[in-house]
């Protein structure tokens, strides 16, 4: 039966959002407090990349009167629940996760911990505290080495082909099923390669554009022959809040965002090399283990369900990457 929107224009209660002090929480606790909303935050704060980055989102987000950090790990299944009889979240937008392919390669326990004994965690406490809706961050990585394209939401994802992917996986059944014994409303997000200021560090557009800045080389894999689907933060908050506020949602949804365009990487180096003034050294690679040659996302349930509309081409999307990237490092 479909579900009505969950979050209110005046909610009762605040909105509680995982992974704040990271890349994409950041973005949606900021224009939720803009919005007029109060966020409560929740992040572990771990060294997986710069602490420092982290604390400098944070810190904006508590500029904010609407805005309450808790810091705690979401495998601490004492803290999560203190946090849930406090607040009494109706709403849960749930970020937080360990990131990264190639991390899960060389640290699979962290994965565990964090992507599937966090989730449960959060699920649980949606569970015995009646939240009405969960909003979840999926992946693309999810589609493993599918090679029709564009990746739609139909098409199986049996076969994933590094661990974080089998995570995320794994929190889509997870879901699935709490939905179906609990009458939870539950959204699942398939993210396709988000980039944008405040942007994360391990990604290929900040690796890029640091190395460049240096002089050094950049790795360029599968030889060059790689796409992605880049997608501009803003175009994703975008599709985050109206999970959030959407009409008409089924109990359980597992939905893409992304730009809908699959780029070749050779054409992202090269508007990055242009923006920061510098002609790219590049070292072609074979492909690394974990990886996919492309990613391109189908969009139509997005449209149809939350009228996603993606706007930021890479063209306009690097060039403000670059701006802010040169102004937080002070090299304007």
């Amino acid at each position: 039966m479909p579900e009505r929107s969950a979050l209110r224009s005046s909610p009762r209660a605040p909105v509680l959002i995982t992974g704040t002090a990271g890349f994409i929480g950041f973005h949606l606790a900021r224009k939720l407090l803009e919005d007029g909303f109060e966020v409560v935050g929740y992040d572990n704060f771990n060294d997986y990349y710069s602490v420092r980055l982290k604390q400098d989102r944070h810190a904006i987000l508590e500029g904010y009167p609407g805005y309450v950090g808790i810091r705690a790990d979401l495998a601490d299944a004492n803290s999560l629940a203190k946090a849930f009889s406090q607040y009494r979240f109706e709403v849960v937008c749930h970020l937080a996760a360990q990131a990264g392919v190639r991390y899960s390669l060389t640290h699979p326990e962290v994965y565990v911990r964090s992507n599937v004994e966090g989730f449960l965690n959060i699920l649980e406490a949606c569970r015995h505290m009646g939240v009405r809706r969960l909003v979840y961050a999926s992946s693309s990585s999810v589609y493993g080495g599918n090679t029709k394209l564009p990746f739609s939401e139909s098409d199986p994802v049996d076969t994933p082909i590094s661990l974080y992917a089998a995570t995320k996986k794994a929190n889509e059944l997870m879901a699935h099923t709490y939905s179906h014994l609990y009458e939870i409303q539950t959204t699942g997000l398939r993210f396709f390669t988000v980039y944008g200021p405040w942007g994360r560090p391990d990604m290929a557009m900040w690796l890029f554009t640091e190395a460049m800045l240096a002089g050094r080389s950049i790795p360029v894999f599968n030889h060059g022959q790689m796409r992605r689907d880049f997608t501009y933060i803003d175009d994703i908050i975008d599709g985050i809040r109206a999970a959030l506020i959407a009409e008409d949602l089924d109990r359980c949804e597992v939905m893409n965002l992304g730009n809908h365009r699959s780029e070749y990487l050779l054409d992202m180096i090269g508007i990055l090399g242009e923006n920061l003034g510098v002609t790219p050294k590049m070292e072609f690679l074979p492909m690394q283990p974990g990886d996919v040659e492309a990613t391109f996302a189908d969009i139509e349930r997005a449209r149809s369900k939350l009228g996603f509309a993606p706007t930021t081409p890479i063209a306009e999307g690097i060039p403000r990457f670059v701006a802010w990237y040169k102004e937080y490092h002070a090299l304007a």
